[in-house]
């Protein structure tokens, strides 16, 4: 009897054993169920955008440099907004190496300004001008900025701008006018007479002439540089606002072409004022029941068209004369069929512009109808 209790206190020792083990398992097996569906460690978020890239060149005695900034991530919170561009600047002798690590230039560098980031920037060329005092010494110029966030994290440098200022650099033209004709905007300056270094004679290479129209960004409108005081500007439209300015080109180091900084803009609203030129070369032809008027195209862009008079007394004073033609002439041919045999008709023309300027009479051409 005995013997039978210890066996049954046994087996029910190692039932309750065996049930601890199945437990375990179980939860074992949910454990590594749940490590199986953790994900793979993210990489670090990107706070700043590590880059620029930096271009520029020397306007008289300013550096110009310019950038674009890249397009703005709304709504994604992981990326902080940039709050400023930092500009630095390194001055080095020329004979020194070209080849530059960051380390150095940041350790060695001045930060020489800060622009300030607005929200409608991004994804537009921004830019900054360094004015430069020149010692009389020669010397090339290191440029680089980086973007800040609104943390106050700095990203990468930019590429490095090298640049060799020249003090030999004509000042800019002034005195900018404009004489309007028919056919072109002309634009006139003085020239300089000295260098930004207060040295004379200026060394002037030529002038690039700019324009813009209705606000748009300034244009360069010669291909080479214009070598005399003035510039026909020929391609305009009358009623547009146009602003123009002129810079002088010198010829710097390294038999580059440096530009002086900008004159004075100028600007001017061309209004048509000017009457086209007389039809010229009528001829006219009779056939039963019409007379065919042929007259050669005015050379004017602007014609609206042409005005037909027809009389049948030569000496009846022109403006009693009546009018063929209600709606402009479009066309260089015109026919009037409501004329009656053996009657003499006496005809001129008058060409209109799109402005409604009206040109002087035509010749007076005749022919009897038939």
């Amino acid at each position: 009897m005995h013997l039978l209790i210890a066996e049954k206190t046994r087996f029910k020792h190692l039932t309750n054993f065996k049930a601890a083990l199945l437990l375990l398992a179980i939860f074992a097996c949910l454990f590594a169920a749940g490590c199986g569906k953790r994900k793979l460690p993210l990489p670090p978020v990107e706070r700043v955008i590590q880059r620029a890239n930096v271009s520029g060149g020397q306007q008289g005695n300013q550096i110009q440099l310019q950038w674009t900034m890249p397009p703005h991530k709304a709504g994604d919170k992981s990326i902080l907004s940039i709050e400023r561009i930092d500009v630095y600047r390194l001055a080095e002798p020329l004979d020194s190496s070209l080849s530059l690590t960051e380390e150095d230039f940041a350790s060695r560098s001045t930060l020489i300004g800060s622009v300030p980031v607005k929200d409608e920037d991004y994804g537009k060329l921004l830019s900054y001008t360094d004015t430069l005092e020149f010692a009389g010494q020669a010397v090339r110029l290191r440029y680089a900025l980086r973007f800040v966030n609104t943390s106050g994290q700095k990203a990468a440098f930019s590429n490095f701008l090298l640049i060799e200022p020249s003090e030999r650099v004509a000042l800019n033209p002034s005195g900018l006018k404009t004489v309007l004709d028919e056919n072109a905007i002309t634009i006139s300056w003085a020239p300089p007479v000295k260098n930004i270094n207060g040295t004379s004679p200026a060394n002037i290479l030529g002038f690039n002439v700019y324009r813009r129209k209705n606000g748009q960004p300034f244009a360069k409108l010669n291909s080479t540089p214009v070598t005399k005081n003035e510039y026909p500007d020929q391609f305009f439209d009358f009623g547009t606002r146009y602003e123009y300015l002129v810079r002088t080109v010198s010829l710097g180091g390294n038999a580059q072409p440096i530009e002086s900084t900008s004159s004075e803009p100028v600007s001017i609203t061309p209004k048509d004022t000017f009457a086209p030129s007389a039809p010229a070369a009528v001829t006219i032809a009779a056939a039963p029941g019409t007379i065919s008027i042929f007259f050669a195209t005015n050379p004017e862009k602007d014609i609206a068209g042409y005005k037909i008079y027809r009389s049948e007394d030569e000496n009846l004073p022109k403006t009693e004369w009546k009018l063929l033609t209600p709606q402009l002439l479009q066309t260089n041919v015109f026919q009037d069929t409501n004329v009656e045999p053996g009657h003499k008709y006496f005809y001129y023309l008058i060409a209109v512009d799109k402005a409604g300027n009206l040109s002087e009479m035509s010749e007076v051409v005749s022919e009897t109808a038939p």
